[in-house]
């Protein structure tokens, strides 16, 4: 399918990995100009040979940093069309035991870095005619991860629902769309890795991570479910993000083809009975 994106300019955040790399590949097969921004370089500079796209090195916690990845946008490209708000991290562990700085940190590369930027870059989009505006969630937005406890995380994406709602409407009579993607659990090796590392104490060996993953997911999705793929969310950003979706604007999309399902972070620190 054309989704019509051809010349388009995006910027994608955390689009060296995973979500946000599928992301920029889907948004280039497609014909769109992608710049591409994210915190470690050393991923920054494998992504960039990969995909031969603009990227910049930016950590959405720190405004200067979006403050010069705003201003190289208009100085090069005179604003963007599509903005894939799709950096962000979960912290798990119980209520009692999360701290000040997890709590303020959360809400930062979360909902703060998604509201700041959209401020940043909506002025260039309403002076080109207009655009979208794509916010990437997670499942801890609409669902506990209980055990350990997602009390620091959820709410920080939940808040990015109610953002997407209310710029939504406010942006609509400059023909600007918005909506919230709320993946389920995706495989993405870095993730995966960051949870069990986490809930075990210890790096796992490639062998171990792969007969962990496996007989967690036989054990806690239903009958042929498996974990999403970076793949299989960044088409539902492309389309969302393109006139093919010009009917949709304010809403919160599940993608989660295992519902019901354990969370990853849940199934690993789910003590046997």
């Amino acid at each position: 399918m054309d989704l019509g994106l051809a010349g388009r300019v995006a910027v994608v955040t955390g689009g060296s990995r995973g979500i946000g790399l599928a992301t920029a590949e889907c948004l280039i097969a497609e014909g769109a100009k992608v710049i591409i921004a994210a915190r470690r370089q050393e991923h920054l500079d494998s992504a960039t040979k990969r995909l031969g796209v603009d990227a910049i090195q930016v950590d959405v916690t720190k405004i200067a940093d979006l403050d010069r990845l705003s201003a190289h946008v208009e100085r090069e490209y005179g604003g963007i069309d599509i903005l894939v708000n799709n950096a962000g991290t979960g912290t798990y562990k119980p209520f009692l035991e999360v701290t000040d700085d997890d709590l303020t940190d959360g809400m930062a590369i979360n909902f703060f870095a998604q509201f700041r930027l959209t401020q940043r870059l909506v002025p260039g989009m309403i002076k080109r005619g207009g655009g979208s505006v794509i916010n990437v969630s997670g499942r801890t937005a609409v669902k506990t991860a209980f055990p350990p406890g997602s009390t620091c995380t959820g709410p920080a994406k939940a808040a990015e629902l109610r953002f997407s709602n209310d710029l939504a409407a406010e942006l609509k009579p400059h023909k600007i769309r918005v909506v919230c993607i709320i993946p389920g659990v995706v495989m993405t090796p870095d993730r995966f890795e960051k949870w069990e590392r986490e809930a075990l104490g210890r790096d796992l060996t490639a062998a171990e991570a792969d007969a962990l993953r496996t007989r967690l997911e036989a054990e806690k999705l239903p009958r042929g479910a498996q974990w999403g793929t970076p793949e299989e969310i960044a088409d539902m950003i492309a389309f969302a993000a393109s006139d093919r979706a010009s009917y949709l604007s304010g809403e919160s999309i599940i993608v989660d083809g295992s519902p019901g399902a354990f969370s990853y972070v849940s199934a690993l620190n789910e003590k046997p009975a």
